[in-house]
């Protein structure tokens, strides 16, 4: 469990000082019980955090926003409340120069007990109720509502990321509040292991994702959310272009466009599988991807199945330690190398 009141006091000791300028968390949002992410610049601040299974988003989003505004100057590091999919990805973006690990301070959060519940589950578990709060008591999730209080065991509505989770306790850290203790749910892939059993031939696996992608309205929220999405330009919606005095206007018409802005089929299936393979060896699984999808797209099974394989192949962990080269920057004489001709 964590000692909220430690967790004020670090944040409010380390604002104090001038450690850090800024600390991003959660903060209790605008709707209902939920969690929305903050940043807060003052120690009087520190005492509006929280934590709680709630606490979903992954915050080294944050730090990526931050970091592509002009306003970003190199000073004293920024403090974020990261669970461990969090440190993973911060660990990836150092990993990848992103950061500097002197420009981040980050302030661990265990959540290897509760994990963080499911939006989607808890609205299927309690149709039309709205909870005030819900609590994790070991085996459970608490939800308090007008009617009395909904016990719902912790498989319904935990989120799957999370009954699968490989390290909850964050390794990135500077702090860290709460014990490393294993969840005893399902391993990891899991998931991916029923939906290969369930669509066995690959041309049903191909059908069921041709109907997945046809369903996608391309609004690009799996993009916004991701933290490994930071390119300042991307291939789908390419602007950029070396233009001089001698540019034709039929040029710059027929400039290469790899994947067209229209949501068809076609254009969409080049769009996911070109993310999900930019993705590979680095998504670590924090599901915000699937999360935010409007049309319900289970594109975290597209990203662990790459996942498992770089693990599988090349016994790669993404996020594992900021020591380690990423995986596209990596050779060992003993990688797989059958595919070399």
């Amino acid at each position: 469990m964590i000692d909220l009141g430690a967790l004020h006091t670090q944040v409010r000791d380390i604002l104090e000082t001038g450690e850090v300028r800024a600390v991003v968390g959660w903060r209790r949002g605008s709707r209902g019980m939920l969690a929305e992410p903050v940043t807060i610049a003052t120690p009087e601040e520190a005492e509006t955090l929280v934590w709680d299974p709630t606490c979903f988003h992954n915050l080294s989003l944050t730090l990526v926003e931050e970091r592509k505004k002009p306003s970003w100057r190199p000073g004293k590091p920024i403090a974020v409340v990261a669970k461990g999919c969090d440190a993973r990805s911060l660990t990836v973006l150092m990993q990848e120069n992103c950061f500097r690990r002197d420009e981040v301070y980050v302030i661990g959060v265990s959540c290897a007990g509760s994990g963080v519940l499911d939006e989607r589950k808890l609205a299927q578990r309690l149709p039309g109720v709205e909870p005030d709060s819900a609590a994790f008591d070991g085996d459970a999730f608490v939800c308090a509502t007008a009617g009395g209080e909904d016990r719902i065991p912790a498989r319904e509505l935990m989120a799957d990321r999370c009954l699968e989770c490989r390290d909850a306790h964050p390794k990135l850290n500077n702090v860290v509040f709460g014990e490393a203790q294993p969840r005893a749910f399902d391993p990891p892939f899991a998931a991916l292991a029923r939906f290969e059993q369930e669509q066995v031939g690959v041309a049903e696996r191909w059908q069921f994702w041709q109907r997945q992608f046809e369903r996608c309205i391309r609004c690009f929220a799996c993009r916004s959310v991701c933290p490994m999405c930071y390119c300042e330009e991307c291939v789908v919606d390419s602007i950029n272009m070396a233009v001089g005095a001698d540019t034709t206007a039929a040029e710059k018409a027929n400039r290469i466009r790899w994947i067209e802005r229209s949501a068809s089929r076609a254009d969409n299936i080049g769009y996911h599988m070109t993310r999900a393979l930019h993705l590979a060896g680095r998504c670590i699984d924090c599901a915000e991807c699937e999360r935010v999808c409007p049309v319900n797209i289970p594109l975290r099974l597209l990203n662990n199945k790459l996942e498992r394989e770089a693990r599988v192949a090349f016994g790669y962990e993404p996020g594992a330690s900021i020591d380690l080269p990423a995986l596209v920057a990596s050779f060992r004489d003993d990688d797989p190398n059958h595919f070399i001709r």
